[in-house]
Order: C-alpha cells, then structure tokens, then sequence
C-alpha cells in the first residue's frame, strides 16, 4: 500500500533490494501500488528488470473525473491515469487498476453504471480489482453515514457489475468485499450477506460467473426496486437498515 515508486516513501535502493531479496526467495509476483505522478519509465523498468513478475496497481477508482475529483479527491485526472498506465505496459510490467463501487453522492443505479462504464474504459488492464466502498471511521463519508445520506453499496450490486464486466473484459476480474454484510461494509438484508460475499471471493479465484447461478432471496426485489426508484428520492434521510 502506498506509493511504491515515490522516492520519499521508498528510495530506488530499498525498491531494489525488496525486489531482489522476493527473486532469491523464488516469488513470483509482487503487487505494489502507486498514485500516477510517481511513475516513470525509469522508475518502473529499474523494478522490471530485477524482478519480472511485477505488478503494479493504481486506484483509478473510476473513469469519470468528476466524480473522481469531487466525490472521490483523489487529485488526479483519467488523462494521469492513461499516462502512467502506458508507462507501466511499456515497461512490461502487469497492469492492476482499482475500480470503487459507489463513492458518495452517487446512487445504487448511478454507482452501477459508473463502474461497469469505467470498466470498459480500462480493458487494457491486466487485472481489474472491484472495491465496494466501506465506511471507515473519522472520514467525511463516516459522517454522511451516521446522517443517514451514504449507505454501502448492495452486494446484488457487486453481483450485478461483475457479471456485466465478464461479458466484454477478458483479463482477471476480482473482488474482495471487505466488511461485507456490516452496516459500514457492502451488504444486502443480512440474511444472505455471507453467502453472496462467499460467491464473490469463489469468482475471484476460478472467474466462473457460475457460482451466482441460481443465487437469489426476497431482497433482490427490494434491490430491483431500489435501482429503479432511488433517483427520485435520492437525499431523503431513512434508517440504517
């Protein structure tokens, strides 16, 4: 975690010598992350040359730069992104990009279409890592949620995007629903949540869209409804359910 390739957090000696020392012990892949504006061709190829099977992850979070900028803050735009994702191919290292299902301010539909089209955008990616939105304490969106204005995305919703991304995207599509079926993480009626979190992290190994196969319960109608409904009541103050 963090910005592998920015010289104050890590400077190339130490990236070298990590890099080394996972060769000597025979690893096969290292994931490391970074923000855009910390990779460079030289940067990247010194890595790529001490250890081949490098993997490099960056948090797109989503194609659409507003939303990125004013939802999300993340400070740096879809063109950055393309940039230092080309860098990266260039170099021959593997490609990770981080997709986040239902920043806030974006409905349960909204939050669904955003990430299936921003899949789409980054097909070049390797890898495509699907991230349900979790609450985490002392943030603004831990604020929202106490307000009753944020609640995580539906794990149907997550169901949904993958099966929607598997149609067009061939590389390896994952997901790791972290705090799933808490009222902080992705959840459904909680009488399910187990089961589908389980299915998401079973497709996350094998890629079989199968294990959602006859998958349901009764709050898929409620799930159905809420994305046909939402957008005219987005804003209304309810429960936590």
């Amino acid at each position: 975690s963090g910005s592998f390739f920015d010289d104050d957090e890590l400077p190339s000696a130490v990236r070298l010598e990590i890099l080394k020392k996972a060769a000597e012990l025979g690893v096969q892949k290292v994931v490391v992350e970074s923000r855009p504006e910390f990779i460079t061709p030289e940067r990247v190829g010194e890595c790529v040359e001490r250890f081949a099977g490098l993997e490099v992850a960056i948090g797109l979070e989503t194609s659409d730069d507003f939303v990125r900028e004013k939802f999300i803050n993340k400070g740096f735009s879809f063109k950055d992104f393309l940039r230092a994702a080309k860098v990266v191919k260039s170099e021959e290292a593997c490609l990770r990009t981080y997709l986040l299902m239902k920043p806030p301010f974006l409905t349960e539909h909204a939050a669904l279409e955003d990430v299936v089209r921003s899949a789409r955008a980054v097909t070049f990616s390797d890898v495509l890592s699907l991230n349900l939105c979790n609450v985490q304490r002392n943030t603004f969106l831990e604020k929202l949620w106490w307000e009753r204005h944020y609640r995580p995305p539906w794990l149907w919703s997550a169901v949904e995007a993958l099966k929607r991304i598997k149609e067009f995207y061939e590389g390896v599509l994952i997901s790791d629903p972290v705090g799933a079926g808490s009222q902080r993480g992705a959840h459904n009626c909680g009488r399910c949540d187990k089961k589908v979190a389980a299915a998401i992290r079973r497709f996350s190994v094998t890629q079989d869209l199968n294990v959602f196969a006859e998958m349901t319960c009764d709050c898929v109608e409620q799930w159905l409804k809420i994305l046909e409904l939402e957008e005219f009541v987005f804003g209304v103050i309810t429960d936590h359910d």
